[in-house]
Order: structure tokens, then C-alpha cells, then sequence
């Protein structure tokens, strides 16, 4: 009789901010025997960057398939030509993401990394330097950007690498329409959890139970699959809400979730990026008369970039990705995100946010009702160009 063995253990560690993300991610690059498939929307060209621009080509010449998918847009035609001069010769796999916009305003938005089906990264951090701002490499932030992302081994990690791969075939199609016109022609079948049972989460020595799924938001078949798993959980929650996104500007139902959630008594904080953009900054403060009437607590962070999408509910159900909640993450972009059910993953995670909260500033319904009139009225100015705007964009599904 053959030996029976146990089915792999997996794990999963959230990473916070470059600090932990980038030693290891070149780790797990300079470790890598089989392949690396790297998905980001920026990929810059500083010192962060192109240490791991060198641990791919490394990887590379010594036989390592290097797969890397960029988003024209975030990244840049200036990058990618900066960067396929040393990926090119080394023998790096690079494709672009809707180069100038031949697939409309689609990004892909996603952060993921899958080395040797061994080991994945899922978040929402890009490859660029953290103490720099990510829409300008020459403005040097006060504190490194604060962001998230978790590392993942086991059969997990196999989901993730279907993802990107799917991505990898997607890009390479040439008669794109045609193949638009075939995705159309399949049953509009969703993309539902499957939740993988993780055996052991090892945390200080001590085994825990912990269940997480992976998630995506494309424009074929999963198309609210992220928003609909943030109102299933808002909408069974009982005692708390954090939810930290860089932009706020969602649909109206996950506004009445928000609301709803804050009229039956659960404790809802939703801690927003301020100070990037002065348009989203205004399309945000649209929606703060509402959610401050109906007990939603609001808290502007100052400190520094907020780059971090994250969430924990209850203190047993958390999310980490690249999904903001705004209409071009929820609605256009594709994106990533990992759920987990687990409540030591949830206390540590919710730990971080509590203090993000603590060093940002509470907004009070009153300061709103004090402001003129040409103000309150710029704000709603500013999100009727962004409904507009967003209504083209998705053809008419934000809401």
C-alpha cells in the first residue's frame, strides 16, 4: 500500500507597506527554479523598482520563465520602453495591458505575483518606492506610503496563477474583437467563492483554522464579484465595520449598505485617502452628508499616501486588494482581492487600521452644514462629472 500523505498546509501573512512586501517578493523571485508570473498597474523606475526589474532578469538568465504584465497606463510608454531595453535581451516576457486604450478605459489594477505555483502575493501595493508618490516619482512623501498585501503558499496559490495566466492569453489575442464577440456568446456564469479551507495559519508557533478565497472584477464574467462580496458581509454584520480606501466614490447600493449597517447599531469607521486630488477629494465629500446623518463615522487620513484597500468586519471577516471603492474599481478596472474568515487574521489587520484612525481626523456633520453654499455646491458639481463621467465609461452600469 502506498504511503498516504497529508494534503499540503497552507498559509497566509499580511505584509504591511514595501517595508515588508519588496524583501519578500525578491526573495521569492531570487528563489524561483520554474517561473515567475508578475501582474502590477505601475512599474516604476526607482531603486525599489529596479531591484526587482533585476531579480526578474536574473531569474531569467539562468532559465526561469519571466512572465511580467504592466498596465500601459499606470506604468507609462516611457517605463515600458525603459524597461523592455533590459527585459528584452535578458529574456523577460513583458505585455501590455489596453495599450492606448484600444479596450476602452479598462486598466487592470491588480497586484499578483505567483512564483513556481509555489507562493503568491495578492494586495495592493505596485512596484514603486514607497517614499515616493506614485502619481509623481519626484515628490518625496513625509512617511513611506501605507498599503497592504498578504503572501500566500499552498492550493491557494493555484487559483491566483490561473488568474494571471488567463490575463497572460488574454493580452495576446490578436482579433480582439472577435474574441470579445466569443466571450459575449458564453453563459454570463459569475465567478463565485469557493472557499479554500486553509489547515494550519501559523502565527507565534500556534495553529489556527482560517478560510480565504480568491476574487477578481473583470468586465466578462465577474463583474461585481468583489462589490457583492463587500455587501454580503456589510450587509450580515453585527457589531463593526472598517473599511480604508484611498478614493471613495461608489454605487448607491453600497452606500445604502453603509447606511443600513449604521441605522440596526453596527459601529461603522470609514477611514478615506485626503490631499492626493483635489477633484476626488470633492466627489468624496458628496457622499459625507448622508453617511454622517445616518451614524457612519468618517476619518480623513493626512499622514501620509494611503494606498491601502482593505476592510474587517466583525473582527472575523477581512479583505486585502487593489479594489478601491470607487466607480472605476467597482465598475471598469479589473481587479484582486483576497477574503479571509479568520479572526486572528482579522485582530491583527484590524489592529493596524485602528491605529490609522487614531493619526487621521475625524469628520463631524457640522462642519459640512457651516460651509457655504458654493462650496456644499462645488462638491456636488464635482460628482456630477464623475457620475457623468463614469456612466460613459461603464455604459451607462454606475449608479
Amino acid at each position: 500500500m502506498p504511503a498516504s500523505h497529508p494534503p499540503p498546509e497552507n498559509q497566509l501573512k499580511l505584509l504591511v507597506s514595501g517595508a515588508d512586501f519588496f524583501p519578500a517578493l525578491l526573495r521569492a523571485i531570487e528563489e524561483a527554479k520554474q517561473e515567475v508570473l508578475l501582474e502590477t498597474y505601475i512599474f516604476s523606475l526607482d531603486d525599489t523598482a529596479n531591484a526587482v526589474k533585476q531579480a526578474l532578469v536574473d531569474a531569467a538568465q539562468r532559465g526561469v520563465v519571466v512572465r511580467l504584465i504592466t498596465d500601459w497606463h499606470g506604468t507609462g510608454r516611457n517605463a515600458i520602453a525603459t524597461l523592455n531595453q533590459a527585459f528584452l535581451p535578458a529574456g523577460v516576457e513583458h505585455r501590455n495591458f489596453n495599450p492606448w486604450f484600444k479596450r476602452g478605459y479598462t486598466r487592470t489594477h491588480r497586484k499578483l505575483c505567483v512564483v513556481d505555483q509555489r507562493i503568491a502575493f495578492v494586495g495592493g501595493i505596485n512596484i514603486t518606492d514607497d517614499n515616493f508618490c506614485d502619481f509623481d516619482p519626484n515628490l518625496a512623501l513625509s512617511t513611506p506610503r501605507w498599503d497592504f498585501a498578504v503572501q500566500l503558499s499552498g492550493p491557494l496559490v493555484h487559483d491566483v496563477w490561473v488568474e494571471i495566466s488567463a490575463q497572460w492569453q488574454r493580452i495576446a489575442k490578436l482579433d480582439w474583437q472577435a474574441f470579445l464577440a466569443k466571450q459575449r456568446s458564453l453563459p454570463r456564469i459569475p465567478n463565485l467563492p469557493h472557499w479554500r479551507t486553509l489547515a494550519k495559519f501559523i502565527r507565534g508557533g500556534k495553529a489556527m483554522p482560517l478560510q480565504a478565497t480568491f476574487l477578481v472584477r473583470n468586465n466578462f464574467h465577474n463583474r461585481r464579484t468583489i462589490q457583492n462580496a463587500y455587501l454580503k458581509a456589510m450587509g450580515t454584520a453585527q457589531q463593526q465595520i472598517f473599511l480604508v480606501t484611498p478614493y471613495f466614490a461608489p454605487g448607491r447600493k453600497f452606500i445604502a449598505a453603509l447606511i443600513n449597517a449604521a441605522q440596526r447599531g453596527v459601529e461603522v469607521t470609514l477611514l478615506i485617502g485626503a490631499g492626493q486630488f483635489p477633484l476626488l477629494d470633492a466627489v468624496a465629500h458628496a457622499f459625507y452628508p448622508a453617511l454622517l446623518a445616518n451614524g457612519v463615522r468618517l476619518v480623513e487620513y493626512r499622514k501620509t499616501q494611503l494606498h491601502a484597500k482593505v476592510a474587517v468586519i466583525d473582527s472575523t471577516w477581512a479583505t486585502v486588494g487593489s479594489s478601491n471603492f470607487d466607480g472605476l474599481s467597482l465598475f471598469v478596472n479589473h481587479e484582486a482581492n483576497v477574503v479571509v474568515k479568520d479572526g486572528a487574521f482579522a485582530n491583527e489587520l484590524q489592529g493596524h487600521i485602528q491605529n490609522a484612525v487614531a493619526d487621521g481626523i475625524s469628520i463631524a456633520l457640522s462642519q459640512y452644514q457651516d460651509f457655504p453654499w458654493y462650496k456644499r455646491a462645488g462638491y456636488r458639481l464635482a460628482y456630477w462629472l464623475y457620475k457623468a463621467l463614469l456612466s460613459i465609461a461603464t455604459r451607462g452600469h454606475y449608479h
